[in-house]
């Protein structure tokens, strides 16, 4: 993997390694008070992000582990419940959704209808265009610690590598070589879909924007 050239965005090192699981747009969880059961509700988060609990509102649950979850919502319940204990369950996982952007002819983000690899990511996307380099194709995942990994990966067809898609992952297909994905993650940083956030350079990089 060369990751020369990419000193201003900051990528890690590559592990398959699966990090914590981030709550998403879509999943239905359930925020339960033991303490106070008439508050326990089954809730799905919604596009923006957030869910909406009784005495306190709209809660923002995506992009949150469900520790964070559980912590977050303890404290809007503190000056509400005597004994604010909260625990949050994923009851299920909403859709898998990856982006794929740079060189093919419709980008965007994609459900993923089951298991995919990246090269069936470009087929969802329309096909590369004529001036796409698919030699060097960048895969950029969430990795542990809400850290950002860039792999490049060869996606030509018939000769191209075989890579199983995770949730959350962008796939860039640049013109010739990666020196655009810096025009690209410095373009994007501030509004990057929910599910899509990463640490930049030791800062979270979550952004807000629906898709």
């Amino acid at each position: 993997m060369t990751r020369d050239g990419f000193q201003d965005i900051g990528f890690a090192d590559w592990t398959d390694a699966e990090p914590e699981y981030l709550l998403y747009p879509g999943d239905e969880i359930e925020v339960a008070t033991p303490t106070a059961t008439e508050l326990t509700r089954t809730l799905k988060i919604g596009p923006d992000g957030r869910v909406a609990l009784p005495l306190v509102g709209q809660v923002m649950a995506a992009d949150r582990t469900i520790a964070e979850l559980e912590r977050d919502v303890s404290q809007f319940y503190s000056t509400q419940l005597i004994r604010p204990l909260v625990e949050v369950t994923l009851r299920q996982a909403g859709p898998m959704k990856v982006w794929v952007d740079g060189e093919v002819r419709t980008p965007g983000v994609y459900d993923m209808p089951g298991d995919i690899d990246a090269y069936q990511a470009l087929v969802m996307a329309g096909g590369v265009l004529p001036t796409a380099g698919s030699t060097r194709v960048a895969l950029i995942r969430r990795g542990p610690g809400g850290t950002r990994m860039l792999r490049e990966i060869d996606l030509r067809p018939r000769r191209g590598e075989v890579v199983a898609l995770r949730r959350g992952d962008i796939i860039f297909v640049p013109r010739s070589t990666l020196g655009e994905l810096a025009a690209f993650f410095t373009q994007f940083r501030a509004a990057l879909p929910i599910g899509f956030s990463y640490s930049f350079n030791g800062s979270n990089g979550n952004g807000f924007a629906n898709f």
